[in-house]
């Protein structure tokens, strides 16, 4: 499957280009994969390495005055110790922009410095060299000064790490490997078609684009189905990475086939950051300096620094400023609203991710039923294993249920539309609610929690309760997830389109539901952190009191935050680290670069 095909030619998708910024030549030259997303797809990931990197150059991005005296002085030759510091430069000719971190006079010519945070490679007898892809980098921005009439005479790269600076020869290698570079750049751009992950490559382990591009699980993923039927069924055909990296049995009928064994990927990135929950009806959310503060009634209540917030969630009548609001989204942080019974209303976060490749994907693919039935049964085959795990860990049903529940998730495959397996779907979760109390451990009659089987809108007792805001927190959390990496949330392989749902976050969410949200109840019950009294009992259904919400706030991001075990590729993550693997994955299957889709199971 290929939904990346550009829709106007290669000559014009080049025609087209905006100026190639020169650190994207210098992403290209480093990896090629990297470029793609970074330039193509403007997909971005900070990590320790780039904050160090901003660091590095926090003197050079002070950009000196540059007036028409200095403009005539640097075509002309800098006077000897004369500086010129972050200069954006642009040549229409090359199709090339870049920001120059520092220029220096001298009686023969300029010298071009680039920073970097990182150290020099080693030569052959131990001396420090410039890295290939940092050499292009300084030939680019002497390739710009040269366009203003500026004689360059040499190069060089500061190295933060070794505190000194590395020479770079401007010879005419390097400017043909520079130009050509340029012109490969370019045409892999207007391609249309995101290169393959690197193979053991050392430059992943500290790759800021690590969680976006996972290497080793592209490869496991794309290698790991048989994609006949797809193909047939979609009318594409995978590209040149799907055709060379796909190991495909043409006898072989099962969707899952194990590839050769590859090793244990380096963890997708950090989860760090808090969340800030404010739910005292009347609160007010501001920002004042890089702190978010929180003030009732005019007072100042709690203060939380800008850059340690990941999502901020706001519960009932709770105001944010304007001010609050543009940090939020100029930082990245997700503000999620919920109504006061904990129903999910809808999220506040900055620009999407680029994503058009998958999208374009998402929207072919999903109007073709073969398709949505193929996903649709992996997932629901998730949730059912995943159910019949937790009524075997935490409750006491009798082994012909457990068995049935085997049965029925091993006979999806029958299932030849979604009526049918909605009915396979419904039947185990009969099986499974009927078993749900047999998980909940009373402690003598004030603890005992009544179900008598799932109900909702509204929930009629304390268990409904809970696990109708659980699934809303899941159903939240995974909304961001599909913006996240680039996929529409409100357009789903099983659940249907309806105004304001997010269907395929609701998709993704049936193999998480019980291993997060209905985990969640049974571990606020059973730890007994949660009792009837956190609850109120209306005409209008039941809800947890201010001090149950609490309560359930921090069972759930204990949860969320709690490690597990990836079922394929063995190294552990937070469940919520988890939701974005997984919806990696389907990023990748709608892109192309996956042989099918896996869900998330539990042993």
């Amino acid at each position: 499957m290929n939904a990346a095909a550009p829709i106007q030619t290669q000559d014009e998708a080049l025609t087209l280009q905006p100026p190639l910024p020169v650190r994207r030549l210098h992403n290209f030259v480093y990896c090629q994969r990297l470029f793609y997303y970074q330039w193509v797809e403007n997909l971005f990931e900070e990590n320790a390495d780039t904050i160090a990197g901003s660091h590095a150059h926090r003197h050079v991005d002070k950009p000196s005055h540059y007036d028409e005296d200095r403009k005539t002085a640097l075509a002309e030759g800098l006077p000897e110790g004369a500086r010129l510091r972050s200069l954006k430069l642009e040549s229409v000719a090359l199709g090339l922009v870049g920001v120059v971190d520092l220029i220096e006079g001298a009686a023969e010519g300029a010298e071009v410095v680039d920073y970097k945070k990182g150290s020099a490679k080693r030569g052959p007898n131990g001396e420090r060299v410039a890295k290939e892809s940092d050499a292009v980098q300084v030939m680019a921005h002497a390739l710009l000064l040269e366009e203003v009439g500026t004689r360059v005479m040499r190069g060089c790269i500061y190295y933060a790490e070794d505190k000194r600076r590395v020479s770079v020869e401007l010879t005419p290698e390097l400017r043909g490997q520079t130009l050509k570079a340029l012109a490969d750049a370019k045409a892999l751009a207007a391609s249309g078609h995101c290169p393959p992950p690197l193979v053991h490559d050392p430059r992943c382990l500290h790759c800021s684009a690590y969680p976006i591009c996972l290497p080793n699980e592209s490869r496991w993923w794309a290698a790991g189905f048989d994609a006949k039927v797809d193909e047939q069924q979609m009318g594409f055909v995978f590209d040149d990475f799907a055709s060379k990296t796909n190991s495909r049995d043409q006898n072989q009928t099962s969707d899952w086939k194990a590839p050769e064994a590859v090793p244990q990927a380096p963890r997708p990135g950090s989860d760090a950051g808090e969340i800030l929950v404010v739910q005292e009806a009347g609160a007010q959310v501001g920002q004042r300096g890089d702190m978010f503060t929180v003030s009732v009634r005019g007072e100042v209540v709690q203060k939380m620094p800008g850059h340690q917030l990941r999502a901020i969630y706001v519960y009932g009548a709770v105001q944010l400023t304007a001010q609050a609001v543009q940090t939020a989204l100029e930082l990245d942080i997700d503000v999620a609203y919920f109504s006061p019974a904990g129903r999910f209303l809808g999220l506040l976060r900055g620009l999407p991710t680029s994503g058009v490749d998958a999208r374009m994907g998402q929207y072919e693919c999903f109007q073709k039923q073969p398709i949505c039935l193929k996903l649709a049964r992996e997932v629901i085959r998730a949730k059912i294993h995943n159910q019949r795990v937790l009524l075997m860990r935490n409750g006491d049903a009798p082994e012909s249920a457990l068995k049935l529940m085997a049965e029925l998730r091993d006979s999806l495959g029958e299932a030849k539309d979604r009526t049918q397996l909605l009915g396979y779907e419904g039947m185990a979760a009969n099986l499974y609610f009927q078993h749900f109390p047999s998980m909940l451990k009373g402690r003598g009659e004030a603890w005992r929690f009544d179900f008598e089987g799932r109900n909702k809108r509204p929930p009629r007792d304390p268990v409904n309760a809970l696990l109708s805001m659980a699934y809303s927190m899941l159903a939240k959390e995974l909304t961001g997830v599909c913006h996240a990496v680039g996929l529409d949330p409100f357009l789903g392989f099983l659940h249907q389109p309806r105004y304001g749902r997010p269907a395929l976050a609701l998709d993704l969410m049936e193999e998480f539901r019980p291993l997060v949200a209905d985990s969640v109840v049974i571990s606020l019950i059973n730890r007994g952190e949660l009792g009837v009294e956190d609850f109120v009992r209306s005409a209008n259904g039941t809800f947890l009191k201010d001090g149950g919400r609490r309560a359930f706030w921090e069972g759930y991001f204990r949860r969320m935050d709690a490690q597990v075990s990836h079922p394929e590729f063995g190294y552990k993550m937070s469940y919520r680290r988890m939701l974005e693997v997984q919806g990696r994955q389907l990023w990748r299957y709608l892109r192309g670069e996956a042989a099918g889709y896996r869900g998330f199971t539990t042993r």
